[in-house]
């Protein structure tokens, strides 16, 4: 695969990071660590930013027309995620599972009634969508879900609770897996269904991480009535179409987070410049040399394994599970890297954000302490492992699990 940008692509990604600059809402800087306190502030800046995007014609570069999209090639639209993401990916953060996750499902396991109804709303920012996946007993064994759905004429009543849900606080619907028949084999008595979460019964619970943000969110379903019409594929079928789903996720997210990751790159490059050690900069003590060219190699190892899974996704167009490798290339890497920053930054590592004594408006500390989801979310660094040496190395599947199961 030939990795450099042909010089149509090229004239396309530089259009687009002009158009960027003369884009932004009033107020937003993209130098600032966190532009949004206030989630409801936050939610109004991304829905105006995604509707200019998508009037603009860059959202979903490569959903047909019909979907919303632009039809054109899965390039143009990692030519855009980098974009974004090395430039304002705090604006477009509450829409990721949306973009990421919600949106791959329904175009290619929905109905046409469902793309055209669901599709153009989420990708122009009206909608913002969330995964309801996760349970107390259901983190990465999905299939454990208990969340139920019992049919009752034209409508499924819901019952249960998901945990975990990315940006639930802000989402106007929820992409959400249920069981439908618990008296099959888990895998096979799922359903996954599309809901909105104006519905009545539903309850969210914005739950505080150590970094002081309410990312995730606890949600209740009590006596909750979903149209049968909102079933995304048949009764049972919910299995498959999350894992389709999480392959989308884990394929195309390689390619926005390995530019956040060269952005972060930078930023902790002019760190080390900028910071005194023992009376010299860090950058001039070999040790932390080291741990500088190792964040230089974590970072290019994910970004190429990224542009290898996108040129098998351009000839097969659907990832596989591949995807789970680059998982570990950026969840574990990062963990490293952020740890070696604060490392350097000595006793002021200590110092957050909002302190005139912080390094880099505190943004170490908080990619410190958020790092440590990062080989629990999108499934364990354990679960990812089975996945490459049974799916892709053709290991013998782990003894243990098969027990258990």
């Amino acid at each position: 695969m030939d990795y450099l940008l042909t010089p149509e692509q090229e004239a396309f990604r530089e259009k687009l990071l002009a158009w960027l600059k003369t884009s932004y809402p009033p107020g937003f800087d993209p130098q600032r660590f966190r532009n949004f306190e206030n989630p409801e502030d936050w939610k109004a800046a991304y829905k105006a930013f995604e509707k200019k995007l998508y009037d603009a014609g860059y959202v979903m570069m490569h959903y047909p027309k019909e979907w919303g999209g632009q039809g054109k090639t899965i390039m143009e639209e990692v030519i855009v995620l980098q974009a974004i993401a090395a430039n304002c990916e705090e604006l477009r953060r509450p829409g990721m599972v949306g973009m990421a996750i919600c949106a791959p499902g329904i175009a290619h396991c929905g109905s046409e009634a469902q793309k055209r109804e669901f599709l153009p709303k989420l990708l122009d920012g009206t909608q913002i969508w969330c995964q309801g996946f996760s349970e107390p007993n259901a983190g990465s064994d999905v299939a454990n879900v208990a969340t139920r759905a019992v049919r009752k004429g034209d409508y499924y009543i819901i019952d249960g609770q998901k945990t975990w849900t990315s940006m639930g606080h802000m989402a106007d619907h929820c992409v959400l897996v249920v069981r439908t028949d618990p008296t099959v084999a888990k895998h096979k008595g799922m359903s996954y269904l599309l809901v909105d979460m104006q519905t009545p019964g539903i309850e969210v619970r914005p739950m505080v991480q150590m970094t002081g943000e309410a990312e995730f969110n606890e949600v209740f379903f009590d006596n909750v009535k979903v149209p049968v019409e909102n079933r995304l594929g048949e009764e049972g079928q919910g299995w498959m179409i999350t894992m389709t789903t999480l392959m989308f996720e884990r394929t195309m997210g390689d390619a926005s987070i390995a530019a956040i990751y060269e952005k972060n790159l930078a930023t902790m490059i002019e760190m080390a410049k900028t910071t005194k050690r023992a009376g010299k900069a860090v950058i001039d003590d070999l040790i932390y040399r080291q741990q500088l060219g190792q964040a230089i190699v974590d970072i290019l190892v994910l970004k190429y394994n990224g542009l290898r899974n996108l040129y098998q996704q351009l000839q097969s167009h659907i990832p596989g599970p591949e995807g789970s490798i680059g998982k570990l290339l950026w969840s574990e890497p990062n963990q490293r890297i952020t740890e070696a920053v604060i490392g350097m930054q000595g006793i002021r590592s200590q110092i957050s954000g909002g302190s005139p004594w912080s390094i880099q408006q505190g943004m170490w500390q908080f990619n410190f302490l958020r790092s440590k989801g990062g080989t629990i979310e999108a499934g364990t660094s354990e679960i990812q492992r089975n996945i490459i040496g049974e799916r892709c190395l053709g290991l013998p599947k782990d003894v243990s699990r098969s027990m258990r199961q």
